[in-house]
């Protein structure tokens, strides 16, 4: 079968030096950045810091997008924010923009007509407004409180036209505001959980013990007479793999698990006529039940156990939970 000859030609060796030298340019676009950075990036974060209402941000095309990821990553680490598109904002969405709002605009060379024609508009309703955009004496640069230079000398794509080193500065100093406005507000891992509360690191954060033990009649428990049979009956219906033995005011007095029996029984003890209170092992592990569920983890693994019990303010027992309940929450 011939070959379709309308197929460009393919080089891997041409892709590789592209992509090798698309790093190279956007890389030294970046560290071209590091000088610029000063009072005006200074006053920019201070701005945004002081606004009262949200950080707005704006721009069409390419650096649209990047607005939005912008404005996601300033949401995201304590500062409210939100994407409004230049073009709807002519056409009705310029009255979200309140006068205690910042208006965060990018554009590469500051001329993008949708946004040029709000600009006499935001500045008589006194809005602040911090431009992103590697056109210095723009239309937008002129009605800017704050400039944040963005230009780049070359952009990655050969023909020197695709936004490509341009809008990664762009997102770059997105980032630099949000990662500086995040350590002013004294934004921390919780804050941050609290915002992501489906992530990975907010399950961890926020998941406590009390929000993934067996409480009730699921925690299995036997007093200090109760026969073997007993409490090997309530290790196996309750299917924690161990039992507590507490005393008439449910406070812990010991542990009994699977490990336990496995070792007695290797020790040939006859077991039928033991009581709780003679195999069980004293002082065993527990965890409070404001605890965070990570704090359980830390425990078991340090000390290399499968399960441990909870126990409340007035260290009574209230819950338990093992590793797959940890796994099932997926906080391990």
């Amino acid at each position: 079968m011939s070959s379709d000859a309308s197929l460009p030609f393919f080089d891997a060796d041409q892709a590789q030096r592209l992509a090798r030298k698309t790093f190279e340019i956007e890389a030294n676009a970046l560290l071209d950045l590091m000088p610029r950075v000063g009072p005006s990036f200074a006053q920019a974060v201070k701005i945004m810091l002081d606004c009262r209402g949200r950080v707005v941000v704006m721009g069409m095309g390419k650096s649209g997008h990047i607005g939005r990821k912008i404005a996601a990553t300033l949401a995201s680490t304590g500062t409210p924010a939100m994407f409004v598109h230049p073009a709807e904002a002519s056409h009705g969405d310029l009255g979200m923009i309140q006068a205690q709002d910042v208006v965060l605009a990018i554009s590469n060379s500051g001329e993008s007509a949708e946004l040029s024609a709000i600009l006499p508009v935001l500045r008589r309703q006194g809005v602040p407004m911090i431009a992103i955009t590697g056109g210095a004496q723009s239309a937008l640069a002129n009605h800017a409180q704050v400039i944040l230079d963005s230009s780049v000398e070359q952009e990655a794509c050969p023909l020197n036209l695709a936004p490509t080193a341009s809008t990664t500065a762009q997102l770059a100093l997105g980032d630099a505001l949000a990662v500086a406005l995040l350590d002013a507000r004294g934004f921390k891992e919780e804050d941050f959980a609290r915002s992501h509360p489906g992530g990975a690191l907010g399950r961890k954060l926020l998941t406590h013990v009390s929000d993934v033990m067996r409480s009730g009649d699921a925690i299995p428990k036997v007093g200090l007479e109760a026969s073997f049979s007993e409490l090997m009956r309530e290790m196996s219906v309750k299917g924690l793999g161990a039992s507590a033995i507490v005393d008439a005011e449910h406070r812990v007095l010991g542990v009994f698990t699977d490990g336990d029996l496995r070792r007695l029984v290797e020790q040939g003890v006859d077991l039928r006529n033991c009581k709780a209170g003679q195999v069980m092992h004293a002082k065993p592990r527990t965890i409070k039940v404001n605890a965070l569920a990570v704090d359980a983890v830390a425990l078991m693994e340090q000390y290399r156990i499968t399960s441990i019990l909870v126990l409340d303010d007035e260290d009574r027992l209230c819950g338990a939970l093992n590793t797959n309940d940890l796994m099932r929450a997926k906080v391990i």
